[in-house]
């Protein structure tokens, strides 16, 4: 049975409501007004869904460093993992939310130091975007627009090798955290997952 001053556990530990009414009122207090929903509608408990998720995230982070002995000291630059908005929406929001949090990110090189991607990888992406890093070119009046000739492999292989690895490693770290929420997380009723279409609140209709 649920508690009514409880808005999910995290491996049997509770999460107040207090903790919600906290974040999302220094949410509100960032931004301004017309940026967020109003509190009550169905977008506003939707922005309270989201919270929570956030919150039992940050939990899980925190427990699962603990139990790995990762702290967050040296933690990588939040711009080095999440280089661009294709980077958040990849690993999703919640994630890249998290992810400002440096415990979180030594969370992320922990998970996933050992995902690499092998020569074959490269190359075929190459073959398939042989463009994709091609450096643009300078036609006068300062203007600048896209090389007509795509580089060779050599020339952009270490690029490649890192956009792809990136992109593996955020995969590896959003699958790590759903496996670690399915596990420990319980939401109570009206906290549910923003997604769930079980809620009243999900506008989402195929």
């Amino acid at each position: 049975m649920s508690h009514p001053h409880v808005a999910a556990t995290v491996a049997g530990l509770g999460v107040p409501v207090a903790d919600v009414d906290e974040r999302e009122a220094a949410l509100r207090n960032s931004m301004p007004a017309a940026a967020l929903p109003r509190a009550g509608t169905s977008e506003g408990r939707q922005l309270r869904r989201w919270l929570t998720q956030l919150l039992v995230t940050e939990r899980v982070i925190a427990a699962e460093a603990v139990d790995a002995g990762v702290t967050s000291m040296g933690a990588t630059a939040e711009s080095r993992l999440l280089p661009d908005d294709s980077a958040r929406l990849e690993i999703g929001s919640i994630a890249a939310a998290a992810l400002a949090d440096p415990l979180a990110r030594a969370m992320y090189a922990h998970v996933t130091a050992n995902v690499e991607v092998d020569d074959a990888d490269v190359a075929d992406y190459h073959a398939r975007n042989p463009s994709r890093f091609a450096q643009p070119s300078d036609i006068g009046n300062g203007w600048r627009t896209a090389t007509l000739e795509a580089p060779p492999l050599d020339a952009v292989r270490t690029l490649i090798a890192d956009h792809l690895r990136g992109a593996a490693r955020r995969r590896a770290f959003r699958l790590w955290l759903d496996a670690r929420r399915a596990e420990q997380v319980r939401l109570a009723p009206g906290y549910e997952h923003p997604g769930d279409p079980r809620q009243p609140d999900n506008t989402h209709r195929h």
